[in-house]
């Protein structure tokens, strides 16, 4: 498996409490803090980032107008119905 394109350092400060939490599991994983950091930014970004980046995109693709309006689905899924029932 290849490694991952990392960037540069960043600094970050966090509240001493999670610092501590962060430094225990490093060391009971026998990892490093910023592999466990990396990790749970990731657990984060699949979780509510997900959904954060997914309201961006569809903020994104009705400014582009990339979208239908309600009535014209409603429409739509009436007319499948209606075929769907015959």
């Amino acid at each position: 498996m290849a490694k991952p394109v990392l960037s540069d350092p960043i600094t970050l400060r966090l509240p001493l409490d999670i610092l501590e939490d962060i430094e225990k599991i490093a060391e009971t994983a026998d990892r490093s803090r910023s592999w466990v950091i990396v990790r749970a930014l990731k657990y984060y970004l699949m979780a509510e980032g997900s959904e954060i980046l997914s309201i961006r995109r569809g903020r994104e693709d009705i400014e582009a107008g990339r979208f239908v309006e309600a009535e014209e689905l409603f429409t739509e899924l009436d007319r499948l119905n209606r075929e769907d029932a015959a």
